[in-house]
């Protein structure tokens, strides 16, 4: 028996345009689980996260969210490892989601399981700077998958699944063209390729692989933070003030930059990755109940630095409204090896 109803309504870009609706219930599966376990931990509106970090509970509630996290890594991998079969592991996602310190923390389980995982790196495979494609602007799309060398990349892949050993490319993006330089890869029998990129989920990216060595994982920040009872918080906007830190701390980017660019950043998501999240075999939920209080700190004082004058003020004081419900989380109260190191900086992984 089916409980409730869909309520559905149009984007802000496109408002009275209501899209095709498109089933999503992997996604509504990841969201769902979150949702039971903050019910079950009481936490599920910004009121009582307050209420925690008030009483001096937050520390606990931090190393449970950071639990949680790395016992859904150890459960990936272990599923990774007991499968023979998978050859490589690919990984997307949308802006700021966590991937880099998802794939290292992925990287340390695999290698308790008995397997070392081998990255490589999809940026190296554009084609020459001749053959990009370009957008309807007339710029450079290098987000587009025809701005992968296909063929090269499939057959790297064969090859090295094969036993075979590649030369591998380095692009140099000063010139646009591959260069080579010697390094070679050959993956033994206890090693498992891992790769990170927008197209990951897109079978055309490694179309030539069968699908029985591909594992996908489709990874998010599918906050199930409330600021009420009736009013969410939206999962873009946690990702935005993300990158809005981690643009700043290590892009040297100020929050209008960021604010200015989301939007084109949004609709490479819309192209590139959201179409193909239902086909992934696992989706892991980055978020961490606690990340708006612990990155209010950085952010605040970024938001508060755009002059009224700049078409970006408007969505900075949205945002610092928002921001403003939120009782602050000292970040030394993080631990080294949490996905928020991306943004914050100081972990124990290299970005």
């Amino acid at each position: 028996m089916i409980h409730g109803f869909l309520l559905r309504y149009s984007s802000h870009t496109n408002p009275f345009v209501l899209e095709k609706y498109k089933e999503t219930k992997k996604l509504m599966w990841a969201l769902k689980e979150y949702h039971d376990i903050h019910k079950i931990l009481d936490v599920r509106t910004v009121y009582k996260l307050n209420n925690i970090i008030k009483h001096g509970d937050i520390k606990n509630l931090i190393m449970l969210e950071e639990a949680l996290h790395e016992k859904k890594i150890a459960q990936i991998a272990d599923e990774i490892s007991e499968n023979k079969d998978i050859k490589m592991v690919l990984i997307a996602g949308p802006s700021s989601s966590g991937k880099t310190t998802f794939a290292q923390r992925l990287g340390l389980q695999l290698k308790i399981d008995g397997l070392k995982p081998v990255t490589i790196s999809v940026d190296n495979y554009f084609v020459e700077r001749s053959e990009t494609p370009r957008d309807e602007n007339g710029d450079y799309d290098f987000e587009n998958i025809e701005a992968i060398d296909l063929e090269l990349f499939n057959k790297h892949l064969t090859d090295l699944l094969n036993g075979k050993t590649i030369e591998c490319p380095e692009f140099d993006f000063a010139s646009g063209t591959k260069r080579y330089k010697g390094k070679t890869m050959h993956l033994n029998e206890d090693e498992i390729l891992v790769i990170e990129g927008i197209h990951c989920l897109n079978d055309r990216l490694t179309s030539q692989i069968e699908k029985q060595y591909k594992y996908k994982i489709y990874i998010s920040d599918l906050t199930v933070l409330n600021l009420d009872r009736l009013n969410r918080i939206s999962t873009t906007d946690t990702r935005l003030i993300r990158r809005i830190v981690r643009d700043y701390q290590f892009r040297n980017y100020s929050a209008a930059c960021t604010l200015g660019t989301w939007s084109k950043v949004n609709k490479g998501e819309r192209k590139n990755i959201f179409p193909y999240q239902e086909d992934a075999n696992k989706i892991f939920n980055t978020s961490l109940i606690y990340e708006l209080a612990a990155l209010k700190n950085v952010v605040l004082p970024l938001l508060e630095k755009i002059p009224e004058d700049k078409k970006e003020h408007a969505e900075a004081v949205r945002l610092i409204n928002l921001l403003k419900y939120f009782e602050p989380v000292p970040s030394e109260y993080i631990p080294a090896n949490s996905l928020l190191r991306e943004f914050l900086g100081d972990g124990y992984f290299e970005y």
